[in-house]
């Protein structure tokens, strides 16, 4: 089941980029802390405030962003 519906956009909150909930935990935090080794039990120890499924929702945003064809002309 998709969990982008945690993601929230809102030009009024961190510059309008993806956040969490509409927390004021940008989509990006959560990337940054996995990617420099932090587990998910450990970001979710230092911010209780959020939820297992709000750092899957983060990879599902990220991984949709990624997925983009990228043309290449002769």
């Amino acid at each position: 089941m998709s969990q982008l519906h945690r993601i929230t956009v809102s030009s009024e909150q961190s510059g309008g980029r993806p956040c969490i909930r509409g927390l004021r935990v940008r989509v990006k935090d959560i990337l940054d802390l996995l990617a420099a080794g932090a587990s998910r039990e450990e970001i979710l120890a230092d911010y209780p405030y959020l939820e297992s499924e709000d750092i899957t929702a983060a990879l599902e945003f990220a991984a949709l962003q990624s997925d983009h064809p990228i043309l290449r002309t002769a």
